[in-house]
């Protein structure tokens, strides 16, 4: 076990510590996937509705919301390292009681759990960031992003899998091997970080009111997140809709297919994060935008193509991850002791912009269908350009000081 005390930031990270974090972050997030693609055999197991059975991966999604808010900010006043560990155990627990629930009631606390405790990917990046030098932070973040994206990919392609051959109890039961795997991986390798504030819980919460009034980035980063995720959740909730329509005929087997391109946005995450440690990050977040911008518009005459919504997808996926990218390592650059507080205000912010786009594209697709759910894209990325612009006297500002 490595008790050296890393509490002075910017020391830099080695490579497998970095591997380790980077697949760590893509393990645990694909807990709260697992159960997607199995929700017909768990409604089968407990003789409920598909309906009811889908309450369950909604229940993860707001753990998930919960947990980043009421655990990640811990990060700042509890050992980094140890709270991790501490949280391992809980997940493995939740993990292992979705497995064996003996009822759908059950079921559904363990759903909620486990989207509570798989936050460990919100301690992660902060930790990796404060490990990184300063000149390598975007493209360390990146990397560590990667390993996320990768896992929300790949999670519902395995699950998917083993829930058919060896049914879908198994798959957490794997799943709680892997976080043990992890767990003692962990134990040997992670370095600790002490932590710099002194205040008690109440007041730890209470600060991320006060983060948010008193940094202009913070609230640059959240809202140009939220605007470009709203973008996100806006096209993936409808796209199955799209390709249910006579010209194409095709249902959620194809959507997923789809998600394979979203393979472009973990290699465009990593690369990013490279490019903003070498370039004016607040240029490379405009070019970001303007992509998410021009793949709505191809989305808007693409109802009928194939190709355009595969050049439309690489496009928006890459645009999103970017921004993502740039976002972060912004935050992140704000104040060392208060990284995980950071992280959660603008996570919070983030998620809740893409309950608000799936929201905004779920009403709109009822009345002007595909061609309104491309106009609404198209407003909330044109708004996420206006949010940044707005700021460039604040960020150029921030330059010079620094």
């Amino acid at each position: 076990m490595s008790n050296t005390n890393t509490s002075k930031a910017n020391t830099g990270i080695n490579k497998i510590t970095l591997w380790v974090m980077t697949v760590t972050t893509g393990l645990v997030v694909a807990n709260l996937y697992y159960g997607q693609p199995l929700l017909s055999d768990i409604a089968r197991t407990y003789h409920v509705s598909s309906g009811e059975a889908g309450s369950s991966a909604m229940l993860t999604q707001m753990g998930y919301a919960f947990g980043m808010l009421l655990i990640v900010p811990l990060g700042d006043m509890l050992k980094r390292k140890k709270l991790i560990m501490i949280d391992f155990s809980l997940i493995i627990i939740s993990l292992l009681l979705a497995a064996f629930a003996p009822s759908f009631t059950v079921m559904l606390i363990a759903s909620f759990l486990i989207g509570f405790t798989s936050v460990i990917p919100q301690l992660i990046i902060p930790m990796a960031a404060h490990l990184s030098k300063p000149n390598e932070r975007g493209k360390t973040v990146g990397f560590v992003m990667s390993g996320l994206l990768i896992g929300i990919l790949l999670s519902r392609t395995i699950s998917g899998y083993i829930g058919q051959l060896f049914g879908w109890h198994v798959m957490y039961m794997i799943a709680a091997g892997l976080m043990l795997l992890l767990w003692v991986i962990i134990y040997f390798l992670f370095p600790e970080i002490e932590p710099q504030y002194k205040g008690n819980y109440p007041e730890l919460m209470r600060s991320l009111i006060t983060l948010i009034q008193t940094e202009p980035l913070l609230r640059l980063a959240a809202l140009r997140g939220a605007l470009c995720y709203a973008c996100f959740g806006a096209f993936w909730t409808t796209l199955v809709f799209l390709l249910r329509q006579p010209q194409f005929n095709l249902g959620s087997e194809a959507a997923g297919l789809f998600g394979l391109v979203g393979a472009f946005g973990a290699l465009g995450a990593a690369l990013m994060g490279r490019v903003s440690d070498k370039t004016n990050p607040y240029t490379v977040t405009t070019l970001s935008i303007l992509l998410i911008i021009v793949s709505f518009i191809v989305f808007f005459f693409s109802d009928s193509s194939l190709t355009g919504l595969i050049i439309g997808v690489i496009l928006l996926d890459l645009g999103v991850q970017a921004t993502h990218i740039s976002n972060q390592t912004t935050i992140f650059s704000l104040s060392a002791e208060a990284r995980n507080r950071l992280n959660t205000v603008y996570m919070v912010t983030y998620f809740l912009g893409g309950a608000g786009g799936t929201f905004l594209a779920s009403r709109v697709w009822n009345t002007w269908h595909w061609h309104g759910v491309a106009g609404i894209g198209i407003v909330l990325s044109v708004a996420a350009l206006f949010v940044h612009f707005s700021y460039r006297k604040t960020v150029r500002l921030n330059l010079k000081l620094n």
